[in-house]
């Protein structure tokens, strides 16, 4: 079988939508995209994501990652602070996040999975702009934890959004 019948057979023969986390079709209601190396780790979360109604994209690499966020602007993200890092260099996921608008970035809730910090330390998720920080050895309470910080978030930017929806920018 030559590589083109084989990508054709597998549903990625290069068509317009690679790249596009959820092909042409957005999903409706609330996205999340995954970036976890840790398999038990990346499966607690899927898991957690999809039972609270989430469509999840699954990204392999940081370069993986950074394509879907140019096709779609997620509900939540969920990285861990090495993914597809070398030890010393700054994570290009959490960097692009970083440097998005106020306007874009307030759309995703960003959740960093960390083996050093501490589960729901405001003052370091401030500190590594993100909204949430989850120890590894917390990840079993991920989907409490996650929605616990997600309902306050809600709560915190809900007039917020609501003047964006209202002056036509959301």
């Amino acid at each position: 079988m030559s590589e083109e019948s084989a990508a054709a057979a597998s549903g990625n023969a290069g068509d317009a939508s690679e790249g596009r986390p959820f092909g042409f079709i957005a999903p409706e209601g609330n996205t999340a995209m995954v970036c976890e190396s840790d398999d038990a780790v990346r499966g607690k979360i899927i898991s957690e994501l999809k039972g609270m109604g989430y469509a999840v994209a699954e990204a392999k690499s940081a370069r993986e990652a950074l394509q879907f966020m140019r096709f779609h602007i997620f509900s939540a993200i969920f990285v861990n602070e090495s993914f597809d890092t070398a030890e010393g260099q700054v994570n290009s996921v959490l960097a692009l996040l970083e440097g998005l608008s106020m306007t874009v970035r307030r759309q995703t809730f960003v959740v960093l999975i960390s083996s050093s910090m501490k589960t729901m330390d405001n003052m370091m998720a401030y500190n590594k702009s993100v909204n949430l920080i989850v120890n590894k050895n917390d990840i079993g309470d991920i989907g409490q934890v996650f929605k616990k910080a997600l309902d306050e978030h809600e709560s915190f930017y809900h007039v917020y959004k609501e003047n964006l929806r209202k002056a036509g920018k959301a």
